[in-house]
């Protein structure tokens, strides 16, 4: 694609480039200029500058035939695009290239875009003026002249490109923008539009106050300012863009607030022991806002500080507890919203007395349980296997009210006072240790307990039996016996060694042991 600008109304009469006029001085062939027609026939072909009385017209086989589907791609304030495909037929002679015209409405002159035939298929013509409308068409070009144009169906209307009107408001004010009073409100919104749109404000549906609101619009962004805001600006603000039949609108919601007045009034309702119930009624002046609760505050008449008992409490009535015996105290509360607490604050007109109450205790009546019991054994004693030698203890619990007495007997008799044994009895756990026992010591073992309810007793058996003796004889026993059974089956002898003493087996068929003798 090739772009280029419109020269003066006289570009088809100007003298060749250099060179050119290098090629007609060696005697080479020379492209056909175009002569400057004389009036927007759109039918009319460009025809070769060279007299007709000096060369003939060429035969219509030698030119090429008009381009094919000239369209107009794009148009903007100061340019045009058109493309064209190549015509069906070249000449014989062959294609030299293009050349692209146009011609004002109202004109007669159709002006050369390019001074020579070029081998593009779509040009930019640029530098143009607004308000222009352009005939425009394109030539084929051989070296036997130049064929029939082709012509856009419409002129082309060169105008300002028209923008639809868009407004983008800031994130931080698509939500109520919202301002104390005595502050600046200072908007600045951008918008998109082209031309330049015209702007407007509005205020609850209303014009806007120009002795209060500032209003300075620009080609981008609109500015509403305010010095000092005051509760009577607040409201819904409305900006409008036109366009040349389109509008875009944004609302901006304003919000100027100030401190909340004082409850308007407060009631001390009663007090009873460490107690106070107050009571008081909404504030007739919240600021132009929600409250956001109350402040209630306690001073005791003796220091006179104020202490905050409740913050952001919203229920209009509260109870207070923990205040001191003897002390008067009175009562105070602020309103709050977002702008603090209000400058004032309602306050009880009586004092609140806590009086010294008589309190005179009542004690329970006791009633003493009777824990007395007769003696009764919650662990009995059991049987135990000693070895001679290593001290054995044997164990048993008892329970009874008043402690009762323990006394330890062996086979029915009172042990009491035998070194041999140790009797402890500690929390109900009785303990009888029989030091270094002897298969005497064997028999039954009894643990007597006896208060003023009654008595109750059990008894074990111990027996003291050494284990390494008992372990041989119950082997040999069990040996013997199982040996004469053998000897019993198979019906053989059986004799004792004198050395031994253990049994020898001779056989059923013993025979005497041959001897062996040397030397006689």
């Amino acid at each position: 694609m090739q772009e280029t600008a419109p020269g003066p109304a006289n570009a088809s009469t100007t003298e060749p480039s250099g060179e050119v006029a290098a090629s007609e001085s060696m005697g080479q062939e020379q492209a056909p200029e175009l002569q400057k027609p004389q009036a927007p026939d759109p039918a009319a072909p460009a025809a070769s500058a060279v007299p007709a009385s000096t060369k003939p017209e060429p035969p219509s086989e030698d030119v090429p035939s008009a381009p094919l589907q000239l369209t107009l791609e794009d148009v903007s304030q100061s340019s045009l695009t058109v493309s064209w495909e190549p015509p069906e037929r070249l000449g014989k002679l062959g294609l030299q290239g293009y050349v692209l015209e146009f011609c004002r409405e109202g004109a007669s002159e159709w002006v050369p875009v390019n001074p020579r035939p070029v081998m593009v298929t779509q040009q930019t013509v640029r530098n143009l003026a607004l308000g222009d409308k352009l005939f425009v068409r394109v030539t084929a070009v051989s070296s036997a002249g130049a064929g029939p144009p082709a012509v856009l169906d419409q002129p082309v209307h060169i105008q300002e490109i028209t923008e639809a009107p868009k407004i983008r408001v800031p994130r931080h004010l698509r939500q109520t923008y919202i301002r104390r009073v005595g502050e600046s409100v200072n908007l600045q919104i951008p918008f998109q539009g082209k031309p330049k749109p015209q702007v407007s404000w509005t205020h609850n549906g209303h014009a806007l106050d120009s002795q209060r609101v500032n209003v300075r619009s620009g080609d981008q962004d609109s500015i509403l300012f305010i010095r000092s805001a005051q509760r009577s600006d607040s409201g819904r603000y409305e900006l409008t863009v036109h366009l040349e039949g389109l509008e875009a609108k944004a609302s901006i919601d304003i919000l100027v607030i100030e401190k909340p007045g004082p409850p308007s009034s407060i009631r001390l309702l009663d007090v009873w022991g460490c107690n106070a119930a107050l009571e008081w009624t909404p504030p007739q002046d919240t600021g132009n806002t929600e409250l956001l609760g109350y402040t209630v505050q306690k001073a005791d008449k003796k220091t006179g500080q104020w202490f905050t008992v409740l913050e952001r409490y919203h229920p209009t009535t509260c109870t207070i507890s923990d205040l001191i015996i003897g002390n008067a105290y009175s009562f105070r509360v602020f309103s709050e919203n977002l702008c603090g607490l209000s400058d004032l604050a309602t306050t009880t007109k009586e004092l609140a007395h806590i009086h010294k109450a008589d309190i005179t205790a009542k004690p329970r009546e006791f009633i003493e349980r009777d824990f007395s019991e007769a003696p009764s054994f919650t662990q009995p004693l059991a049987d135990h296997t000693s070895t001679p030698g290593y001290s054995t203890q044997l164990f048993c619990s008892v329970r009874a009210s008043p402690k009762p007495k323990i006394i330890w007997m062996k086979n029915k008799m009172d042990i009491q006072g035998d070194p041999k044994y140790r009797a402890v009895s500690e929390q109900g756990v009785c303990t009888l240790e029989i030091r270094k026992p002897s298969p005497f010591d064997s028999g039954v073992y009894t643990c007597k307990a006896i208060n003023v309810l009654g008595e109750a007793s059990v008894d074990c058996r111990l027996e003291v039996k050494d284990f390494c003796h008992t372990l041989k004889s119950n082997r040999g026993r069990d040996q013997d016996k199982e040996t004469g059974q053998l000897d019993h089956r198979q019906g053989r002898r059986r004799t004792f060694s004198p050395r031994s003493g253990r049994p020898e087996d001779r056989g059923p068929q013993a025979s005497p042991r041959p001897r062996y003798y040397r030397n006689g």
